[in-house]
């Protein structure tokens, strides 16, 4: 796998992670803010899981073209015109009053992140060594869900203050830092531009009056790095085919994933209804105490990314993020017996700091197991797959609201999920065996990928 070849470009990462975490909490704002708007305005659960199915959607649908965006066109023309569109969109949507207008303008500002999602995502390792991979991982985890704390707090308080025109022109003004990214950012990727300079011969070829084969040709000065660039590789065959699928390993990951934010995931819908009707909160609380998971993922990215480092075998690394995914469902499950929003942030920070700590296995193992020149359309497939099955959960728990009480349905959500973990457990446990039996030691296969080779 190909990462930094000589030192990590920090510059470039701290970049990439203050236009990811102001971006996340413009998403976040103006998801929070609409979401409130609706319940406020006395829409049940079909209305608002139709709004985050329709923000979700775009990211599952236009994967198979993002992903290869991300891997064949520049890195930077891509974050400079998605931010510039996603910024228009949101000033639009901020003046937009037809509820259908409104959620067509929601879907497309969700197709310019569908584009920026694998971008970002996939010019971390371009931007590190391997050994500085599960710190950077932690770091852009740590930014993009900061601006998931920051994003629903400030839609409780500014809807509640200012009604939900002003936030949303706070929103549009923060798709200007991809933009800002994309022309700071140095360490690029993708598309055809050249990332060496022509190379010169050593020495001068003399003049001969008749060419001899038997002279071996004199050897090329090594190709120089462009000035704001790593290096992109070509893609090469196993790059240029790459498919999921055959990776047993990476596939049972994936699906266990999705498979468990399907089953949990109607708590996105239910949640509103049940912080602001059942547990009677107000709209300060409710951004409050929503923002109590996104902090605990900040710190189980950062308790979680050393563990990552000393697990070179990628099947026990696996094994680790299903516990973590169970432990998410768990937290879930005893909220529902709550009398009261406050008591949530606790129960809520520690799931979140599980939820954090899987993340950044998932970034570690997929960016481990693929070529570099794949790792746009990894990113995408990985987003596109929780995202389908999070839409599911969201048009499920959408329906069910309508025939009973929201804490009912949380304690349903946390017990389906600690079932779909239990189901995947023997499908991740029989990938780790087949991966290591297929090439040797896990251990040694882990520790080759972390140090950069190709298997």
């Amino acid at each position: 796998m190909s990462f930094a070849s000589c030192r990590s470009r920090w510059p470039d990462v701290w970049l990439a992670t203050a236009a990811r975490g102001i971006s996340s909490c413009g998403d976040f704002l103006a998801a929070s803010t609409l979401t409130l708007a609706l319940q406020s305005a006395g829409a049940g659960g079909p209305a608002v899981a139709g709004l985050l199915i329709a923000a979700s959607l775009p990211l599952v649908a236009l994967a198979p073209l993002t992903g290869r965006l991300a891997d064949r066109v520049d890195s930077r023309t891509l974050l400079v015109a998605a931010g510039v569109v996603q910024a228009a969109i949101c000033l639009a949507l901020a003046y937009a009053g037809h509820p259908a207008l409104v959620i067509a303008l929601v879907a497309l500002l969700a197709a310019g992140l569908a584009v920026t999602q694998p971008v970002l995502a996939a010019l971390v390792p371009a931007m590190v060594t391997p050994g500085d991979l599960p710190r950077a991982s932690a770091l852009n985890q740590t930014a993009g869900t900061l601006g998931a704390l920051a994003g629903p707090a400030l839609a409780g308080l500014l809807v509640g203050q200012f009604g939900t025109r002003v936030p949303l022109l706070l929103d549009a003004v923060s798709y200007l830092a991809l933009v800002a990214a994309g022309l700071l950012i140095r360490t690029r990727r993708g598309g055809a531009r050249p990332a060496t300079t022509k190379p010169r011969p050593a020495t001068k070829p003399q003049p001969t009056a008749k060419p001899r084969p038997a002279v071996k040709p004199q050897p090329t000065a090594k190709p120089r790095p462009a000035a704001d660039a790593h290096p992109t590789p070509a893609p090469d065959g196993p790059a240029r085919g790459w498919r999921l699928r055959p990776d047993r390993l990476l596939f049972a990951m994936v699906a266990s994933l999705a498979g468990v934010v399907g089953a949990v995931g109607a708590i996105n819908v239910i949640e509103v209804f049940f912080i602001r009707e059942t547990l009677g909160s107000s709209t300060t609380v409710y951004g409050l105490v929503t923002g109590a998971w996104p902090l605990g993922i900040v710190a189980g990215a950062w308790a979680l990314a050393p563990l990552t480092r000393r697990l070179t075998d990628d099947g026990r690394l696996l094994g680790v993020g299903l516990l973590l995914l169970g432990g998410c469902c768990l937290a879930v499950l005893v909220s529902a017996a709550v009398p009261s929003a406050w008591l949530l942030v606790p129960i809520w920070l520690l799931g979140g700091l599980l939820n954090g700590g899987n993340n950044v296995v998932s970034n570690v193992l997929l960016a481990r197991r693929v070529p570099e020149a794949a790792r746009g359309r990894a990113y995408a497939v990985l987003g596109a797959a929780v995202q389908g099955a999070g839409m599911v959960g969201l048009a499920v728990g959408g329906l069910l609201l309508d025939l009973a009480d929201p804490r009912p349905l949380v304690a349903a959500c946390g017990t389906v999920g600690l079932l779909a973990v239990a189901a995947f457990a023997v499908p991740v446990l029989r990938a780790a065996r087949a991966d290591r039996a297929a090439d040797g030691p896990g251990q040694r296969r882990g520790a080759a990928r972390a140090a950069g080779a190709t298997p």
